[in-house]
């Protein structure tokens, strides 16, 4: 939990030791003044600025939960910004501040002192509400980056109370620190943090689609970092850093450490250090203190009590309004003997159902309409004795819950009718069945692929064996396509995609390792001025691993449901390897493969095409555009038998290439959900 608990540590600890100063400093001045009873309305400012605090992050909390995950994404980062905004001038303000800050809070104090309880209340409210706020906002955020993970509360918990111990005992005189150095090393810490909030953020903001490039990842190293061991989950924790980062985020974490830390540390080198807390104030002229009544005792006390209920209130009204539905939701009943107890007519609108599972067993379920068999909302693995929400939006149809046990028949709940407009969204399901004859189609193609292939790596391996390099360029290309255009079928391969088209990236030896074969070992050598006999042994290896997955092909395990996940991965993966040259061994023919696995993307969906065509009639349209639109930009870059290489492209046109398969993958990405195989029985 250390990983995720240190930067709301330190945050807890710089806000806290800076609203604690600012309290001491009020407290002594009004001591040194001889008006004790002042103090309860510097409590009462502070009472005020913690409730506000607290109210805003429970603002924060509900108004993002009331969203849908997509704008849900895009508010948590737009909070994210904000909040590297305010910590960015906290630590700039607190660097230049430290020195002044209590001279600065006396004369307040003084100035207050004349003018009455109201202008006391305010000034200390204000003093600790901006930290308070400035505290809640970050708190969120890295709360948020941390999922469910309670490392943040605990974290700033920890600071608070030590920031609380360092202020009695400046107060107290029995410590001394020096401040300016203090909140300079913290703030140089800050900056690095606020970097990694930053890019959390601006991923949240593609995320959100607000902001695009959201699969132009600037590095994946996924395959070979593990995410679950110390140093990764201290980076992400830490630093917001993670092993997929997309351009805009490293652009944004090293603009912001490149402009923000130099400003820093040049500022803070010419800021002299300042020891100790305070100087005794003069002393100021106040009315003495007079006994007071029970009347007197009375409103004293009213006015606390409302400045603390006042803030909780309204967060409470905003609350409501921004989470209007669902409200408190019916709970329904699991089991693998009754499905649906406790389920009546609701609403139409937006509905939460609790969905407790009572029987021994996990259970798939599903909102349903009867009639179709049309899923409205789903939750998958509910575990015995658990109980989860599923949020969908209810309109007129009818209705019913079906329940499919793991080890079990599926149960249908009695239905119930809504009246209404139309308008709820629903998915007919897809079954092993239904996608039988797009998979028969798919085996054939890559069938036909595979004979080709094996024909095409005969030709390179001759072309080599002969010695010559200059036809077996262009023949390695031609059985590169091959290979590409198959992609929807990779997971299928298993041993033998790494065999033939496996990229020499963690191999101890690199492109010399003796692991590193198939096309992008003998594309390696073929550009880079390997000899005939040193590249006969690769290129009759991939031959007969070419032949030995057409082989093994029609008695490997394709499963059904990887069609519809290939239907985005494919230029997911072109995306990330072929448009950013990663893959690329020297031929610069990464548009060529690009434009192969456009081929083989172009194929999974004409097998795809009449499922998706009943379930969601106006996407193909869409996508048929984008894939022309993509075409075209693939086609300016191809000039008789030579592609433009990637890094020669014009950066407007390598934008737009990026650009138009963003959009495909956009487009593509509902897909894997519409034809998602769910399970019936």
């Amino acid at each position: 939990m250390w990983d995720d608990s240190f930067p709301s540590f330190l945050i807890g600890l710089r806000e806290g030791l800076e609203a604690g100063l600012i309290v001491s400093v009020l407290v002594a001045t009004l001591v040194r003044a001889g008006a004790r009873s002042r103090l309860a309305q510097v409590w009462t400012g502070v009472l005020a600025a913690i409730a506000l605090s607290m109210s805003f992050g429970a603002v924060l909390t509900f108004t993002a939960a009331s969203l849908s995950t997509t704008a849900q994404e895009a508010f948590g980062g737009a909070l994210s910004i904000v909040a590297v905004a305010f910590v960015t001038a906290m630590v700039f303000w607190m660097r230049r501040s430290a020195r002044s800050l209590a001279g600065e809070i006396r004369e307040k104090v003084t100035e207050a002192l004349t003018m009455g309880a109201g202008v006391l209340i305010l000034t200390s409210f204000l003093a600790v509400g901006r930290e308070g706020l400035e505290t809640a906002l970050f708190l969120w955020t890295t709360a948020r980056a941390a999922d469910e993970s309670t490392g943040p509360l605990a974290g700033a918990g920890v600071g608070l109370l030590l920031a609380a111990l360092l202020c009695w005992g400046l107060y107290r005189r029995v410590l001394r620190i020096d401040l300016t150095r203090f909140f300079t090393v913290t703030g140089a810490v800050l900056v690095v943090i606020a970097a990694g909030v930053l890019g959390y953020g601006l991923r949240d903001l593609q995320e959100g689609r607000v902001l695009p490039g959201r699969t132009a990842l600037a590095f994946d190293l996924t395959g070979s970092v593990d995410a679950g061991s110390w140093y990764s989950t201290l980076l992400q924790g830490v630093l917001n850093l993670t092993p997929a980062m997309t351009w805009l985020q490293v652009a944004g974490y090293v603009g912001y450490l490149a402009v923000v830390m130099p400003l820093f540390v040049r500022g803070a080198r010419g800021v002299p250090g300042a020891r100790g807390a305070t100087t005794p104030p003069p002393p100021a002229k106040t009315r003495p203190d007079r006994p007071a009544g029970p009347a007197a005792t009375r409103r004293r006390l009213l006015l606390p009590v409302a400045v603390v209920a006042v803030p909780a209130l309204l967060a409470g009204l905003v609350v409501a309004l921004a989470h209007p539905e669902p409200a408190a939701g019916q709970t329904v009943a699991v089991s693998a003997t009754d499905c649906g107890q406790g389920f009546t007519a609701p609403k139409p609108g937006r509905q939460d159902f609790r969905m407790h599972n009572t029987g021994n067993q996990t259970s798939e379920v599903y909102l349903i309409d009867p009639s179709s068999n049309a899923v409205y909302g789903e939750i998958e693995g509910l575990a015995p004795g658990t109980t989860r929400d599923l949020v969908t939006t209810v309109a007129g149809g009818t209705y019913a819950w079906r329940c499919v046990p793991t080890d079990g028949k599926a149960v249908t709940s009695k239905a119930v009718r809504v009246t209404g407009a139309a308008g709820a969204h629903a998915v007919v399901p897809v079954t092993q069945r239904d996608l039988a004859a797009p998979l028969k189609a798919y085996r054939a193609y890559v069938n036909r692929g595979l004979s080709t292939l094996v024909t095409r790596t005969r030709q390179l391996g001759d072309d080599i064996r002969a010695g010559h390099l200059d036809t077996a360029r262009t023949d390695w290309l031609t059985a590169h396509r091959t290979y590409a255009s198959l992609g929807a079928a990779y997971g299928t391969f298993e041993d033998f995609d790494q065999k033939i088209n496996g990229r020499p990236d963690g191999l101890p030896g690199g492109v010399r390792d003796q692991n590193f074969t198939g096309f992008l070992r003998i594309e390696y050598g073929l550009w880079h001025g390997q000899s005939a006999a040193e590249l006969k042994g690769p290129a009759q290896e991939l031959a007969e691993d070419a032949a030995g997955l057409q082989k093994a092909f029609p008695h490997q395990d394709f499963d059904p449901s990887d069609l519809p996940l290939r239907a985005h991965e494919i230029l997911e993966n072109t995306l990330q390897f072929e448009l950013t040259g990663d893959t690329d061994q020297g031929s610069g023919t990464g548009l060529a493969t690009a434009d192969a696995n456009l081929a083989g993307t172009r194929e999974l969906l004409t097998v795809l095409r009449p499922l998706l065509t009943s379930r969601a009639p106006r996407l193909l349209p869409t996508v048929d555009a984008d894939i022309a639109r993509l075409q075209h930009l693939l086609d300016s870059a191809h000039h008789g038998n030579r592609w433009t290489p990637v890094d020669r492209l014009d950066p407007a046109a390598k934008a737009r290439i990026d650009g138009a398969t963003g959009q495909l993958l956009e487009d593509l990405s509902p897909v894997p959900d519409l034809l998602e195989i769910r399970k019936s029985a």
